[in-house]
């Protein structure tokens, strides 16, 4: 039987401040199986953000344990954990991030560019990354000549151009208009139903409400869960 994609135990974060300390997480335990689509919920400065960041391979939990795909995260070093946040985790962001400058193709194949592909493969991954977010027919176009759902979908190509085990996504829609927002949402969908496995953090109950699973964490610690 495969590991679970996360596996939380136990886990607190502490951050300290002088003789201040702060417990951003307080004995979280979770787990998250392949193909799961799960939200985060909370208020601002309930954890849901050092969460994120701990699942993102961003920061590593002060107790506790944490493995991504059966891999024992906080048990690496900086370059390792630089090197497991651009193999196995996709990011997309509220802020596009898209580099003005690049078509759409060459934003999506930025990842595999440090990961050292050479250029007709990054090419043929990137432009293939496009298509499965229905925009390879704008794979030439750059960011300024796209909406901002547009923008949106590029940003998800470009976090699923590396097959990662984990798609995280912090408030994707919160750039968004109403109308691009359910476009990128039924597109998380769609990836969710072909086996991606996404958690995503949002402070919007309807944008909670299209995963399979809600988690709400108040004051560092998941108080409820909430299966659709």
């Amino acid at each position: 039987m495969s590991p679970s994609v996360i596996e939380l135990d136990a886990v607190g974060k502490t951050y300290r401040s002088g003789t201040l300390e702060v417990d951003a997480l307080r004995d979280v335990t979770l787990r998250i199986e392949q193909g799961e689509f799960v939200a985060v919920v909370g208020p601002s400065g309930s954890g849901k953000s050092t969460l994120m960041h701990i699942l993102g391979c961003l920061d590593v939990p002060t107790t506790g344990a944490f493995r991504l795909a059966g891999e024992a995260v906080d048990e690496l070093d900086e370059d390792h954990l630089a090197e497991v946040r651009n193999r196995r985790i996709g990011f997309v962001f509220q802020q596009f991030n898209l580099l003005a400058y690049l078509n759409a193709w060459r934003n999506v194949e930025l990842p595999l560019v440090y990961a050292g592909l050479d250029r007709d493969e990054r090419e043929a991954r990137a432009r293939a990354a496009l298509d499965r977010v229905d925009l390879g027919d704008r794979a030439e176009h750059r960011p300024g000549e796209l909406s901002g759902g547009q923008q949106q979908r590029v940003a998800i190509a470009r976090a699923l151009v590396t097959e990662p085990d984990l798609l995280l996504a912090d408030e994707p829609t919160g750039n968004l208009d109403s109308a691009s927002t359910l476009d990128v949402l039924d597109l998380l969908v769609d990836l969710h139903r072909a086996g991606t496995t996404i958690v995503l953090i949002t402070h919007e109950a309807d944008v909670a409400a299209k995963a399979d699973r809600t988690l709400r964490i108040h004051d560092g610690r998941v108080q409820a869960e909430v299966a659709r």
